[in-house]
């Protein structure tokens, strides 16, 4: 790795970033196209129905993560065949899970509900758009293991050129769905489903260099005891940490959906610019996940040490860029998203919160990606306990006397938790990483 540096970093991280961000616009789009219809009720129900999915998606992110962190161990250790043999089980895991969904998609409409209590008409805007989404499951979580594994061959250049196809032909389709054919919330369902089967078909053409490498095809390799015992184990802790977080986020939305649906309506618009955070600080955590995960492989401490400063760094921009931007632009942007007056004031009244969010997070966002790398997703798991409970406890304790602001206070709270908590496993790893 002796061609570390800034160079390299950029050459991972800036097409994360361009392609990540690409995500949250899509978000924002789909919440400003049914925002144009006048109602608060569409866009709460698209923001129920997302979020609902994204979180049981998110939970599935395992494949991702562990992916990545797996796949640059065994470049780290030239192990071609391990490398291509991840690939194909990651695919097959990928489509089990997303048929799973499928057969059980009742069930989990019922829980959705169950957990939100949402407006009638809220509800069955939000039922039809699960419905149709969920039929592309297999597609989105395979697409997960796709992604990790491009991105740690550093590959990102092709991760970028796929989000591209995805998003970009999701949000046209948004347009022509909604505005111009006057499917509603419907359409911005069909419009996903379409393009993330498309983008799943791209990803097996851009991994296609899998045919020339031993493994992809050898069932006992894919199937090995050994190898999926390690990855059932680094798969379980991070799934045990997405659903911990996923759980924060989705009751952020439920319990604010108590608040009405103008308030609803406000919170997914802000979450949309915490998300736009989370999606570009993960160029960051894409190369300390690469840099990290080839540097234990190699059994290479300095190179461990180097990847997760100059990332640090990375970071830090990244999040001053994203706070400024949001404090200067916030409203503007918020406006063009809806047209409904309540829900323009509304998000005002809570942008201070999605402008501390970058500045209080990015150490947990960081982290994430430092311990990805090195597959210590134990401590992952745990310290996501920890500050799960830390949340939990704000929520109590905020929420009965401050409403949405303590709503609001509580999520900061737990990113703080949670980076404070994984820096101070941090040197336990790193002292690892020669052994």
């Amino acid at each position: 790795m002796d061609d570390l540096g800034h160079k390299r970093i950029a050459k991972i991280a800036i097409p994360i970033v361009l392609a990540n961000v690409t995500v949250p616009i899509l978000g924002a789009v789909d919440t400003g196209v049914v925002g144009q219809l006048g109602q608060a009720a569409p866009i709460g129900a698209v923001g129920l129905g997302a979020i609902s999915l994204t979180a049981i998606y998110w939970i599935f992110g395992f494949l991702r993560m562990g992916t990545v962190g797996l796949a640059s161990q065994a470049i780290g250790a030239g192990d071609k065949a391990e490398l291509s043999a991840l690939l194909s089980r990651v695919i097959f895991l990928g489509f089990s899970a997303g048929l799973f969904l499928i057969v059980t998609q009742s069930f989990l409409i019922n829980g959705a509900f169950w957990l939100s209590p949402g407006s009638t008409e809220v509800e069955s805007l939000a039922e039809n758009y699960i419905r149709i989404r969920v039929l592309s499951a297999p597609a989105a979580i395979a697409l997960f293991g796709i992604t990790g594994w491009l991105v740690a061959r550093e590959r990102t250049g092709a991760v970028l050129a796929l989000q591209l196809w995805i998003n970009g032909l999701n949000i046209v389709l948004d347009l022509l769905f909604v505005l111009q054919l006057n499917w509603g919330v419907d359409g911005v369902a069909w419009a996903t489903f379409i393009a993330e089967w498309s983008g799943f078909m791209l990803g097996i053409f851009l991994c296609r260099d899998v045919l020339k490498m031993p493994g992809w095809h050898n069932a006992a390799r894919i199937f090995d005891r050994v190898t999926l015992r390690r990855m059932a184990a680094v798969n379980v802790d991070i799934l045990i940490r997405s659903a911990l977080l996923q759980a924060v986020f989705v009751s952020f939305l439920f319990i604010g959906a108590g608040f009405g649906d103008v308030t609803l309506a406000a919170n997914q618009i802000l979450l949309q610019f915490v998300f736009v955070t989370s999606y570009a600080m993960d160029g960051a955590t894409a190369a300390v996940e690469v840099l990290v995960g080839r540097a234990v492989g190699a059994k290479n401490r300095v190179a461990l040490r180097r990847s997760v400063i100059l990332t640090g760094q990375w970071a830090a921009i990244i999040v001053v860029v994203c706070g400024v931007s949001f404090g200067l632009f916030g409203s503007a942007i918020a406006d063009i998203m809806t047209t409904s007056e309540a829900v323009r004031a509304a998000f005002r009244t809570y942008l201070p919160y999605i402008i501390l969010a970058p500045l209080v997070g990015w150490v947990a966002w960081l982290m994430d990606g430092i311990f990805i790398g090195a597959t210590r997703t134990k401590d992952m798991r745990n310290m996501m306990v920890l500050s799960s409970l830390v949340y939990l406890a704000a929520i109590l304790i905020l929420v009965p006397q401050y409403q949405n602001h303590g709503l609001w206070v509580a999520l900061l709270i737990s990113f703080i938790a949670r980076g404070i908590t994984l820096s101070l496993r941090y040197p336990a790893l790193e002292r690892s990483a020669e052994d």
